[in-house]
């Protein structure tokens, strides 16, 4: 009996040693991993570059304001504008398939007096999609042809676009790294240190600016107002350092 407990006593000695030992290596390597951690910098570089918007959108109107009782008259004036309006288009090469023209819209115009006559706005918009940026923003800067005939006619906005915006931002990283990596080397050479690899990599939103700004957004931007733009691409970049 005394030498069975003996024997128990000598078992669970040894597998108290054994459970000892291994903790002790998981804490030595995990203290070893928590006091050496792997240096790593992270830097984030950009690259500019000018663009030519390819595409332009044209949006405008044309108008009448009538009396509440002419309502008929007015829609048969905005039926002849339509047509001085299909007619001017076509005079610098575009048909009616070109365009997208609204139904009427027609809006009661509100008077402080509540004797004053009644009158009607009646409203069309007319919108067209073009590669000829050059092209339709000397049409919407001459529409003075309409206003001599007698339309009411007024541009609600001109949008320029760059049709190959996907292609020019996938260029644009290697360079954008490139930028990462030089501002990232100054930085390292300040702490007696260099780099040694890229850890890990990630794209930024891209900006498209007016020419020479600076003003971005973390949502990105995308100017319309301007046929030249300037597109920028950031990068932020994680390397390893020695």
């Amino acid at each position: 009996m005394v030498k069975e407990s003996s024997n128990k006593i000598i078992y669970f000695a040894i597998i108290l040693g054994v459970c000892l030992i291994i903790s002790a290596s998981i804490a030595s390597f995990t203290f070893y991993k928590v006091r050496s951690p792997e240096d790593t910098i992270s830097v984030t570089g950009s690259v500019r570059e000018r663009v030519t918007s390819d595409i332009v959108i044209w949006k405008s109107n044309f108008t009448r304001t009538v009396p509440a009782e002419n309502l008929k008259e007015g829609y048969q004036m905005m039926q002849n504008d339509q047509k001085l309006v299909l007619d001017f288009f076509e005079d610098n090469g575009f048909t009616e398939d070109d365009l997208t023209i609204s139904p009427v819209f027609m809006e009661q115009l509100y008077r402080y007096d509540p004797n004053a006559p009644k009158e009607n706005l009646l409203r069309q918009t007319v919108a067209i999609q073009s590669g000829g940026v050059e092209k339709i923003t000397n049409m919407a800067k001459n529409t003075q042809e309409l206003i001599n005939r007698g339309v009411i006619f007024s541009t609600q906005s001109l949008e320029y676009y760059y049709s190959k915006l996907p292609e020019l931002r996938i260029g644009l990283i290697p360079d954008a790294i490139n930028d990462a990596k030089l501002r990232a080397q100054k930085i390292a050479e300040g702490s007696d240190k260099k780099i040694v690899t890229i850890k890990s990599a990630s794209l930024g939103v891209v900006q498209v600016l007016p020419v020479n700004s600076t003003e971005v957004s973390d949502w990105g931007t995308y100017d319309t107002s301007t046929i030249e733009k300037d597109v920028m691409i950031p990068v932020t970049v994680i390397f390893t350092i020695k």
